[in-house]
């Protein structure tokens, strides 16, 4: 079994890499966005032929139930940014690139196992849900509530999963995101929750990700 994860940062990169020793787990960079994560991913799927690809960094977060530090699991995936018109049927919905799923559903067996290390790690706030992607940096409530609006289920915003995954479905790869809640943009006017964030807690926050990929590893 060979696992690959992508990262976004160089932050992201460093808090990873100090977790996995194993030549069947390959953690890369992409850069931030959608198009760096498509490249990146595609370049991953290339050159090292993982079985299962995993999306891991931080997000901003959505939800009475989600604080920061929480890990939200995508159990599906959208674009917040993407908008083809309805298409000549009526078909087509907001967030959904015309021709392809309108959500991505996270690999069955892979939430499931995401759900039972949630059980493990008493706690630890795991949430399973949607996670929307666009090429936003969300650092103010008006920029959170227009992405809402469109997708009250939204449990995180981030800039690469949904693109990721987009990769991996066109490719047939297994897939799933972690995502670290880095702030709640709706409680925070100025960002300082995720400059927080990096400054106070990151050091033990992706362990999660860790955990699951030894149960992927193990299974």
């Amino acid at each position: 079994m060979k696992i690959g994860i992508i990262v976004a940062m160089d932050k992201e990169l460093q808090q990873l890499r100090q977790l996995f020793a194993s030549a069947d787990v390959r953690i890369e960079k992409c850069g931030i966005g959608k198009v760096n994560a498509a490249l990146g991913a595609q370049r991953m799927i290339n050159e090292f032929h993982p079985d299962v690809i995993i999306s891991s960094g931080c997000a901003g977060g959505n939800g009475d139930d989600v604080q920061v530090q929480d890990v939200v699991v995508s159990s599906e995936l959208s674009y917040h940014d993407v908008y083809c018109g309805t298409a000549v049927d009526g078909s087509t919905q907001y967030g959904q690139v015309q021709g392809l799923p309108a959500r991505y559903q996270a690999d069955p067996e892979l939430l499931r196992m995401a759900r039972e290390v949630a059980v493990q790690n008493d706690g630890l706030s795991i949430h399973a849900g949607l996670i929307v992607t666009g090429d936003w940096f969300v650092d103010s409530r008006e920029k959170m509530r227009s992405i809402v609006d469109k997708f009250p289920d939204a449990r995180a915003v981030d800039m690469e999963s949904c693109a990721i995954a987009q990769t991996c479905y066109i490719n047939k790869v297994r897939f799933i995101s972690f995502r670290v809640i880095s702030d709640i943009p709706l409680r925070d006017t100025d960002a300082s929750q995720y400059h927080d964030f990096w400054g106070r807690i990151a050091d033990q926050s992706f362990q999660v990700t860790k955990t699951f990929v030894e149960k992927i590893l193990n299974s």
